[in-house]
């Protein structure tokens, strides 16, 4: 196949791109700046500004790397698409594309899905109002407004909406799973916001691109919760695996949700990848049959964190990352707790425990 990826150089698109290859396929990506892995050998990198008109311009003129395949030259198999923001951007790449490429695959997000969203919820939860040819409003709309664009292009036949959850793993921008590793491997006293036994859902970016790759070989369409099932590990398993692979000396302190709320400490910002049990935590539990049985297959959470873990080590990011992150519905936050406040929660626990 030859296969057109919109972003290749971070994260998720890198990992596409990374995937494609492996499975045998040519690439041409679409960035910005950043070259996608293996520019030059089977990866045609492009350079432009996909929100300008100039920009997706610039695919007209693409050579295409061989796939001994055939075709024009500029058209693609498949298009993967990883655009977070106006929904508008995404629709402009959809016009641009549906008469060249016969199949778009999105990667969606399930906050696309209106709260309350119980526990163990599937891809017909209904989902939150949005505009295909929207501006940037908030995350779930922008999402959603996305969706809507490829679908309204390319009919529900011919794209792939894998709306994923959590997504980790090595080069990851976000910085949740790179936080928890960074504060560890400093080491004393860490604040593990409890219950220890609390069943986490997410997905390893190697295990979301390869199986979009297989989707695409095999035109599979649809909307799918692209995550792991519910309790594929737990936050104590996380977290130990995290001590082990780099923070010996570290000694996790489990404390009571209740008690870290009460401390004024945000879920899933301020100690990211948790959320408390509720309500939040009930919509990162949802029903992950329909993926499940179209393929997609979940590491053990032991390998994603010694993979980043060493990635890290290796010459990943030395600082936090400057961008923020998005929170699950509440738009855009920096990532991780102070020092000085994850002591003083720390303090006031002992305390109350010495108390009673």
């Amino acid at each position: 196949m030859r296969i057109l990826v919109l972003g290749g150089g971070r994260f998720v698109g890198r990992a596409l791109v990374e995937a494609a290859v492996a499975a045998g396929h040519s690439v041409t990506t679409l960035t910005r700046s950043t070259p996608p892995p293996g520019a030059g050998d089977a990866v045609e990198a492009l350079f432009g500004d996909r929100t300008t008109r100039s920009g997706l311009a610039v695919l007209d003129g693409g050579v295409g790397v061989d796939s001994g395949a055939g075709g024009p030259v500029g058209e693609w198999d498949a298009v993967f698409d990883t655009w977070s923001g106006a929904p508008c951007v995404v629709r402009q790449a959809v016009t641009a594309l549906r008469d060249r490429v016969p199949y778009y695959s999105y990667v969606s997000s399930m906050s696309v899905y209106e709260e309350p969203m119980p526990a163990g919820s599937d891809e017909s939860h209904p989902a939150v109002a949005a505009q295909a040819d929207g501006d940037a409003t908030n995350y779930p709309a922008d999402k959603r407004g996305a969706e809507l664009a490829v679908i309204e292009g390319y009919g529900e036949d011919r794209c792939l909406l894998a709306r994923a959850g959590l997504i980790l793993g090595p080069h990851e921008g976000p910085g949740r799973l790179l936080w928890w590793l960074r504060r560890i491997a400093r080491g004393g006293d860490v604040l593990a916001p409890g219950p220890a036994d609390l069943p986490l859902q997410y997905v390893d970016v190697r295990d979301l691109a390869a199986w979009m790759v297989q989707c695409a070989e095999q035109r599979v369409a649809g909307a799918f919760n692209a995550v792991s099932a519910s309790g594929h590990t737990t936050m104590g398993e996380l977290l130990q695996t995290c001590v082990s692979v780099g923070g010996a000396s570290a000694r996790l302190v489990w404390v009571d949700p209740e008690f870290v709320v009460a401390q004024g400490i945000e879920p899933w910002t301020e100690l990211p990848i948790w959320l408390p049990p509720g309500v939040d935590h009930d919509a990162q539990s949802a029903n992950t049959a329909r993926a499940a049985a179209a393929g997609l297959s979940c590491r053990p959470v032991a390998d994603t964190v010694s993979d980043t873990w060493q990635w890290l080590s290796d010459g990943g990011p030395a600082e936090p990352p400057a961008r923020p992150l998005v929170a699950p519905a509440t738009g855009r936050v920096a990532v991780g707790l102070a020092p000085e406040k994850e002591q003083a929660a720390l303090a006031a626990w002992h305390a109350a425990a010495a108390a009673q």
